[in-house]
């Protein structure tokens, strides 16, 4: 028996309909303050609707569009939520350009030049967000270790 369209979903029903592991969730929750999903006793996540849309919009700008959690975040910031939805809907012209918006890819390390010209844009700006990701990861388990 499958949930109607306005059913609450759990972290493990949200995960398997947008295609990403639960802990990518909950690590989103951390870097995109608009993200909120209710949460009961003990901490369980339900996930509204609208917090199945977001969540699309935010894939759907990191996975497929090429956006870093910074490009996201500054989009949310310059944009407003109205616009990380929009991108659940699929790919969204830049203001007055007619195109998606391009981030440009962090400039590659000069060992990795001669592979990275072989790279195509998303491609660089998807490896720049796992980057930037796990820079961001290491620099919290780094504040977790200097406390302990």
């Amino acid at each position: 028996m499958t949930k109607g369209p306005d059913a609450f979903r759990t972290i493990s029903e949200a995960a398997d309909e947008l295609g990403v592991p639960q802990h990518v969730l909950r690590f989103w929750e951390t870097r995109f303050s608009f993200i909120r999903p209710m949460k009961r006793a003990g901490g369980r996540r339900f996930y509204r609707p609208q917090d199945i849309a977001v969540l699309r919009g935010v894939r759907t700008l990191l996975h497929d569009e090429g956006y870093t959690i910074k490009g996201v975040q500054r989009l949310h910031r310059e944009q407003g939520v109205r616009r990380v939805l929009a991108a659940a809907q699929g790919p969204q012209p830049a203001e007055g350009t007619g195109a998606p918006p391009a981030e440009p890819p962090a400039p590659p390390a000069e060992a990795a030049s001669r592979a990275a010209r072989d790279l195509t844009d998303l491609e660089r700006r998807r490896l720049t967000a796992a980057l930037e990701d796990l820079t961001a990861i290491k620099a919290d388990l780094d504040g977790l270790l200097k406390h302990h």
